[in-house]
């Protein structure tokens, strides 16, 4: 149970400390944090119905047609009809926003180089197969 304890001070400082830094990086972009989040969802993944982008994001719909409506009108998100289905509309990142994400991505990676370069290569095995096992349970 100690152990449970100590890793959940850990996560918490981690997450907040992520959090202070994510705001540090996008303050100056002219996006808002959860803009940034809707780029980076739509660059892992390409295109998406909408549903489908705002359960990744763990938003409505309606909050997210707010963020898309920003995002088409800046130029970084096209909405298309659905091939398939009339009923859904399919949103893909412009141009525009490819560069976006790639630049706010390569920042992540930065991150991630500076944070980890201290860890040994086992340890950084652990890391990853304990990080995959904690992604699998949300």
């Amino acid at each position: 149970m100690e152990e449970l304890k100590v890793l959940n001070q850990l996560l918490t400082e981690f997450y907040d400390k992520l959090s202070s830094w994510e705001q540090s990086v996008v303050k100056d972009t002219g996006y808002s944090l959860a803009q940034v989040h809707t780029i980076e969802v739509l660059g892992a993944h390409d295109a998406m119905r909408m549903k489908e982008l705002a359960d990744k994001l763990g938003i409505t719909t309606g909050t997210l047609t707010v963020q898309v409506d920003k995002l088409v009108k800046a130029g970084l998100i096209e909405r298309s009809p659905h091939q398939d289905d009339r009923r859904s509309i399919l949103v893909v990142l412009t141009e525009a926003g490819r560069a976006v994400h790639e630049h706010h991505n390569s920042l992540h990676l930065e991150l991630v180089q500076d944070l980890t370069r201290h860890i040994e290569p086992k340890q950084m095995t652990a890391l990853i197969d304990g990080m995959k096992c904690m992604n699998r349970e949300f």
